[in-house]
């Protein structure tokens, strides 16, 4: 049931102008401050329960080269509040959206010119954009947006050292340092911009925020530049050469995620929220959405022949999963379309949906509304593809945002799931296209074979909290060929805390299903979920040292605990189960066990020496809610409990 209240306020005579307002969230807890300096300057401040998390910083944005937050009169807002719950996938299967809006009319007093600012306050978080009408072209040179936050903060932010890729993939480890000090905490070479989000963990006794934007649509992309004195500023690709907007502009919000815990942090539906809801006539028929997991060979024989694709789907139907990707490379096959039709058609006999890889180069054009990408995308669905993954944005200027939603728009038109890859974070797009299945954005399992891997254990544990915060994400999971500094109970348990509604395994199916011990965990693996009904972060938890979540499927649950550092025991509390008898299945560290030499890269699946890892141990016994397990945790360990009442 929807349930959708609006109330609109009575203005205020248009000549009455005020300096300051303050705005509330439902429970008051979040207030918004607006003000107007002595010399017209726009700033704004955020508080949390009380305690200031944002202090007065400047707002503005730069339209055909005037700076409209400088020199402005204010008018009261209209006002209004909405409430509403709406079906959401991920981390549960309903959201709540209920906040209050301000939406204020501002003058600039040179220019004459009038335009809006629309502050939304919720009860965990608060967000803002601007509001310009014009046309036919308006030209955007940047914005003052920034954030000066609260001292004594801790800042999680992702690095790459390659000061090339930083902010093109997004696939920079987390780590974290004071926010005094996030100006000068990377190398010169790569420089002060960070991409979004920054999570960071307030004060004592205040809880956590995430700095983002959300509903990135016919705008360049924000990044945050560290300028000192605990302060970040809206930056973008395109820097003082700006971009075009034609239209009316309504930039994407500018948006300060609140939580009093990490469990609130992650189970916040804030993010997509601020996005509109699909539209009913394009998403009319969402029968073809389908979320589930992939089999993948690019990690572990790359592409090989149509032969091995074939040999692959066939995994997937043996394994029980919904689809399998062909990456790279199909298109040098001889007769590639002939080969994909037919090897759709041999997925499609099994049950199992076939993706295929596209370079974005090769849909990109713009011209005539994008006739080559709808060319392509027909074509596509004639070979019965089920979607597409497509690779290699490599950043977030307007035309690459633009260049996305043109994706996600023309594939819904053809019934055609979309996986980015080479791209930004998520702003919460998929709630208004929830035919995107998963992106990228993320630093996942394939750098492990990289000059840049392996990935360290507080990078996988710090995700949860940070990356993941904003929106799924193809991290793909389990490689346990090559794990790196993590063991194998550490990788299965990434399937339970890592959310994306197409779970791509970058792990050979064949090793999974024939390799000694790796085999006795297949019926856990097969029977996790990519979607959940309920997400519990469990007590514990702190980001980059642990992660514990309780995820709830059905009348089944399932606990991931993923350890980013040195061996440790961990009391699992089970009262969050309902009340009853369960059968549990136990995958846990075992370091009695040999490491074990391994490796899948070969058609047959042959177990060859490549790495070693620390194995895993299946344990089966049976416990009730009010049972407190100790967990061991090797050094970057991890464990997994599947839970099936009696």
């Amino acid at each position: 049931m929807i349930r959708l209240i609006i109330t609109l306020s009575c203005c205020f005579a248009s000549s009455m102008l005020f300096a300051a307002t303050t705005m509330h969230s439902p429970d008051g807890r979040v207030q918004a401050h607006l003000t107007v300096s002595d010399r017209g300057q726009l700033h704004y401040s955020v508080t949390f329960k009380g305690a200031v998390v944002v202090e007065t910083s400047p707002l503005g944005i730069t339209v055909d080269g005037i700076e409209l937050g400088e020199g402005v009169e204010l008018k009261p807002p209209a006002q209004s509040k909405v409430d509403e719950t709406y079906a959401t996938r991920g981390n549960h299967t309903q959201a709540h959206n209920h906040h209050h809006a301000f939406t204020f009319p501002v003058r600039h007093k040179t220019s004459a010119r009038d335009y809006q600012i629309e502050f939304r306050v919720y009860d965990d978080g608060v967000a803002y954009r601007y509001l310009v009408s014009g046309g036919p072209t308006q030209h955007v040179r940047g914005e003052a947006s920034s954030w000066r936050l609260a001292r004594g903060s801790k800042v999680w932010y992702f690095e790459r050292l390659n000061p090339g890729w930083k902010l093109k993939s997004y696939a920079g480890e987390w780590m974290s340092t004071r926010i005094e000090d996030l100006h000068t905490a990377t190398p010169t070479k790569v420089g002060p911009v960070q991409g979004t989000p920054l999570v960071l963990e307030l004060p004592a006794g205040i809880g956590y925020a995430a700095v983002t934007k959300a509903a990135l649509y016919n705008y360049s992309g924000m990044r945050l530049e560290a300028v000192g004195d605990r302060t970040v500023v809206a930056n973008f690709t395109e820097g003082d050469a700006g971009f075009v907007v034609t239209g009316d502009i309504v930039t994407p919000w500018r948006a300060t995620l609140l939580a009093d815990d990490l469990d609130e942090l992650v189970n916040s539906d804030f993010i997509n929220n601020l996005n509109p809801a699909p539209d009913p006539e394009l998403f009319a028929d969402t029968s073809y959405i389908k979320p589930g997991r992939s089999v993948w060979s690019w990690e572990t024989i790359s592409l090989g022949t149509p032969d091995d694709q074939r040999r692959f789907i066939d995994y997937a139907d043996q394994i029980g999963f919904e689809h399998s990707i062909i990456d790279d490379g199909w298109k040098d096959w001889a007769n590639p379309w002939e080969t994909i039709t037919e090897l759709c058609a041999h997925g499609a006999a099994k049950g199992v949906g076939v993706w295929l890889w596209v370079h974005s180069n090769d849909i990109s054009d713009p011209a005539d509304n994008y006739r080559q990408m709808r060319d392509y995308f027909d074509r596509i669905a004639a070979a019965g593809g089920v979607g597409l993954k497509i690779d290699f944005m490599n950043g977030e200027t307007k035309a690459l945002v633009d260049f996305e939603i043109a994706v996600l728009r023309f594939a819904a038109e053809r019934k055609l799931m979309i996986n980015f890859h080479g791209c930004h974070a998520s702003t919460g797009e998929e709630r208004t296209f929830p035919n995107e299945m998963t992106r990228e954005g993320i630093r996942g399992l394939e750098v492990n074979k990289m000059k840049e891997g392996p990935l360290p254990a507080s990078h996988n544990a710090a995700l949860v909290f940070t990356r993941f915060v904003v929106g799924h994400a193809d991290y793909t999971p389990i490689l346990y060929s090559n794990p790196g500094p993590t063991t194998w109970a550490h990788q299965v348990a990434t399937l339970v805390t890592f959310l994306s509604p197409l779970q791509v395994f970058c792990e050979d199916p064949g090793t999974m299903m024939n390799g000694p011990v790796l085999k006795t965990a297949l019926p856990v693996v097969q029977a996790i979920p990519t979607l959940w009904d309920k997400t519990l972060v469990l007590p514990g938890s702190n980001i980059g040292g642990l992660t514990a979540m309780a995820r709830q499927d059905g009348n089944r649950w399932f606990v991931g605990i993923l350890n980013g550092g040195e061996a440790q025991q961990y009391a699992l509390d089970l009262s969050f189960l309902p009340p009853g008898n369960y059968y549990a299945t136990a995958v846990r560290d075992d370091p009695k066990a040999d490491r074990i030499n391994l490796v899948g890269r070969n058609p047959k699946a042959d177990l060859k020496e490549y790495t070693t890892a620390m194995p895993f141990e299946v344990a089966k016994f049976q416990l009730i809610p009010s049972d407190t397990l100790s967990v061991s945790l090797a050094t970057g360990g991890g464990y997994v409990l599947m839970l099936e009442p009696r």
